[in-house]
């Protein structure tokens, strides 16, 4: 079933968002700073679209570098962008000079990616004083509609600089 932007961002997620605490004031810069130093992100051609509190966005788009065998975006990447997204969401509510870092992530993939570009929505489920827990929907876009094709839960820590 597809379904449009509007009813995928009304059905997603089924649940309230709980409120977080800002603990920087000046996050979005530290953590788009933090997303341009990925070398990986910038070299697949990854963009950060939304930067708010428990949220982040990031956007892929297509390119024949990025896909397996049969066209499809390949799973490694789908991961990597989620876990990206998932990560940056909860940086956004992390202490000043601190950085994230993943502990672990499942990532259930439910349909080929596919689609001009593809697009992951991750937000904070709980944020902790040391780890924190986020989930990810990736969608690809097809002709400005979003197709689910996956989601992630991801379990990520708070480190101080080094």
């Amino acid at each position: 079933m597809t379904i449009t932007l509007a009813e995928a961002e009304r059905l997603l997620p089924a649940h309230e968002l709980p409120e977080f605490r800002v603990q920087d004031p000046d996050f979005e810069a530290r953590v788009r700073a933090s997303f341009d130093a990925q070398a990986i992100m910038r070299t697949i051609g990854a963009v950060m679209t939304v930067c708010a509190p428990g949220i982040c966005e990031i956007e892929l788009p297509w390119s024949e570098m990025v896909t397996q065998q049969d066209g499809f975006y390949h799973g490694g990447i789908v991961g990597a962008v989620a876990d990206s997204a998932c990560g940056y969401a909860c940086h956004t509510l992390m202490r000043p000079q601190t950085r994230v870092l993943t502990v672990e992530y499942k990532l259930n993939l439910m349909a080929p990616a596919v689609g001009r570009k593809l697009i992951a929505r991750a937000r904070v489920l709980r944020s902790g004083r040391m780890l924190s827990v986020a989930q990810c929907d990736v969608f690809g876009d097809r002709d400005g509609r979003p197709v689910f094709c996956a989601a992630s839960q991801s379990t990520l820590i708070e480190v101080g600089e080094a």
